[in-house]
């Protein structure tokens, strides 16, 4: 099999010169969101001890791990904004149950998203509020 250099040279500088209209798609939406296993790592600045984590890579959803239940909602909008609809969990007890209720409450009340210079997704609501993941 014989591959001309100079057609690799064209996919690659097209795929370069895409990348930025990527993070102008539809909706907002860059790649850099669509990661299968955000975990939390602090509350309003508060490192969070638990386990948590966030799955954005189905459109409209946000699904994840609590500290004791698996999770889901609806997002209304596009990223990068961030409504959750009402949060639909499994009811399992555990030894993490206020933890998870701390993490449920702030994740309800999130209303932005963004990536930041660092990779971190950073989850945002009113009076300051933040949420802040990172990728494993």
């Amino acid at each position: 099999m014989m591959i001309r250099m100079g057609h690799v040279a064209g996919v690659l500088a097209a795929w370069v010169f895409a990348a930025p209209v990527l993070a102008d798609m539809p909706g907002g939406v860059a790649p850099e969101y669509l990661a299968r296993d955000w975990q939390l790592r602090a509350i309003d600045g508060q490192a969070f001890a638990a386990r948590a984590s966030l799955d954005l890579s189905t459109q409209g959803r946000v699904t994840g791990q609590a500290p004791c239940n698996r999770f889901s909602a609806v997002l209304t909008g596009d990223l990068p904004a961030f409504r959750p609809g009402p949060i639909v969990a499994t009811r399992m007890a555990c030894a993490d149950l206020a933890a998870e209720a701390a993490f449920l409450a702030a994740l309800a009340a999130m209303t932005g998203a963004e990536v930041d210079e660092a990779g971190a997704l950073v989850l945002s609501g009113p009076g300051g509020r933040r949420m802040v993941f990172t990728r494993p």
